[in-house]
């Protein structure tokens, strides 16, 4: 594990994620606002699957952290740690199932404090999109402040749409 909550553990992820990762990636309202498209089928979460468990979660670029409850795969948090190592920016998704228990609050929670405490991030920032409540309400609950609105900025599955910037500085995190 490399954080441990109340409830949950973000860990690696294993090839015997692969059938929970591709279930809830393929649920429609889950890719909404996601880059993917749905559904995921059971060869590609493989194989993305094998990628995010060999990846290094120190080094720039993307890794994906497993959301785990008691041995289930739950969810997944991506952090795309920058080049200069001080700051990152966060995304999250969570199955269908396991949503509006406070578990992705909790999730990204734990990974900002092993940010901000542990490794001494200087920022941490997100993006959503605009019609993404659920994703906002949760980025400010954690301390996120609304940094930005691009308007129409992004072609996005078919229509342009708007994107809500947040941002969280280490001295600012309460946790």
């Amino acid at each position: 594990m490399f954080v441990r909550t109340e409830r949950l553990g973000l860990r690696r992820f294993t090839i015997a994620d692969a059938e929970a990762f591709a279930a809830y990636r393929s649920d429609p309202e889950v890719a909404r606002y996601q880059s993917w498209e749905a559904p995921v089928g059971r060869d590609e979460a493989r194989r993305l699957v094998e990628a995010f468990a060999h990846g290094d979660p120190a080094a720039p670029g993307w890794f994906q952290y497993a959301i785990d409850l008691d041995g289930v795969l739950i969810g997944d948090l991506g952090l795309n740690l920058h080049d200069n190592l001080m700051q990152a920016e966060l995304g999250f998704t969570v199955a269908p199932a396991f949503q509006g228990r406070g578990y992705a609050t909790e999730a990204v929670r734990g990974l900002l404090d092993h940010l901000f405490d542990d490794w001494e991030l200087h920022r941490v920032s997100a993006e959503c999109d605009a019609r993404n409540t659920a994703s906002a309400r949760l980025l400010e609950r954690v301390g996120f402040h609304r940094e930005g609105l691009r308007v129409a900025n992004s072609w996005f599955k078919g229509e342009w749409t708007d994107d809500l910037l947040f941002g969280l500085l280490r001295t600012d995190y309460v946790n």
